[in-house]
């Protein structure tokens, strides 16, 4: 075959399988009755593959450069990088107390900053995702927390115990060793270094983008049950759930975690792999570790909404999807769909929970 031909029939080749991809992916959320943006990265490429509206009355398909989600959960490793910019600064260590900054919570001086990253403070605030009505400030966000633990029992430490009380002390230590707010910290120490053009902490959220709407399918029919995020309840989590963002700009912050514009590799395992990690789990900064450190899994929700938020990668990014839901039916299923997407891009390398 003359070599113009082979290149043609190649590039043939390539782009029937990226179409391939394409349909598939849509395909199963079509099947599954979700609806969302899914980032597929197979071999080091990242392609975006949407499915539906992200805002259905006004027509805004998912993957419509004006709409964002909130990343819930996933947040928390954004979190917990910063948390380790600063151990490397030397500001504090994984060991340091947290009564340097909260002398008066309780427990405070048994509690480390480690084990507010790995959950296994014995912090117990039942409700932090009830909205109480207000529009928190940050620091407003944080006292509410601290006022919370102080009436409110605790379990053991150094058991897990998934708590987003735990991450938004963490926001208050950013804000405290800094001097500047959380927002101001997520701008010049994530924002700005990868370039990112679609997160924002939900309060700044500029005209020209607005935040999704999140639906679940009932009695056959999609787009039921219109529900939103409200800035009541994300005020109220600040470092937990307060910023939103895509996808694609997510998965720039996974990989800014490892290629050193946040976090070098190293700084990336100390994150992931802290003293305080209970051997019951394998979560640590903000992410779940599995298969002996090859695959990086998170699982975001927010409040009372269909939002749905699920990241799958191996290790080195390279492998996986980045799921952003704002129409699901469940937690299981979300994972059971994803799961075969996964199963598409690299056979016999993934988990389905």
């Amino acid at each position: 075959m003359p070599l113009i031909h082979y290149e043609e029939a190649l590039a043939a080749k390539k782009t029937t399988k990226k179409q391939s991809m394409k349909k598939y992916v849509q395909n199963a959320m079509e099947k599954g009755h979700i609806r969302g943006t899914i980032v597929v990265v197979k071999d080091g490429k990242a392609e975006q593959i949407s499915y539906g509206y992200g805002y259905y009355k006004k027509r805004l398909k998912a993957g419509n450069p004006k709409v964002l989600y909130p990343l819930g959960s996933l947040q928390k490793v954004i979190t917990s990088a910063m948390i380790t910019q600063l151990i490397y600064q030397g500001k504090f260590n994984q060991n340091t107390k947290i009564s340097r900054w909260y002398p008066q919570m309780k427990n405070s001086s048994k509690i480390t900053v480690g084990n507010l990253m790995t959950h296994t403070s014995g912090i117990n605030v039942v409700g932090t995702e009830s909205n109480a009505g207000i529009n928190y400030s940050e620091q407003g966000a944080i006292n509410r927390v601290i006022s919370q633990v102080n009436a409110q029992s605790m379990t053991k430490r150094g058991r897990f115990n998934y708590n987003n009380a735990n991450y938004i002390l963490l926001a208050g230590i950013i804000r405290k060793v800094t001097g500047k707010s959380y927002a101001a910290n997520l701008k010049s120490r994530i924002i700005k270094p990868l370039k990112l053009k679609d997160t924002y902490i939900y309060t700044k959220i500029p005209k020209g983008k607005t935040d999704g709407v999140s639906y679940t399918y009932a009695q056959g029919k999609n787009y039921q049950d219109p529900r939103v995020a409200p800035k009541t309840l994300t005020t109220q989590l600040v470092g937990a759930g307060d910023v939103f963002s895509t996808p694609m700009d997510y998965y720039k912050i996974i990989c800014g975690l490892q290629n050193g514009k946040v976090l070098t590799k190293k700084q990336f395992k100390y994150m992931t792999h802290l003293k305080a990690k209970s051997n019951e789990t394998t979560y640590s900064g903000g992410v779940y570790m599995r298969r002996n450190g090859k695959l990086e899994i998170a699982y975001g929700n927010f409040g009372d909404t269909y939002f749905s938020d699920w990241l799958q990668l191996t290790s080195d990014n390279k492998n996986g999807i980045v799921m952003f839901l704002n129409q699901t039916i469940s937690k299981n299923k979300n994972k059971d769909i994803g799961y075969k997407i996964l199963k598409k891009i690299k056979a016999n390398t993934f988990v389905n929970r």
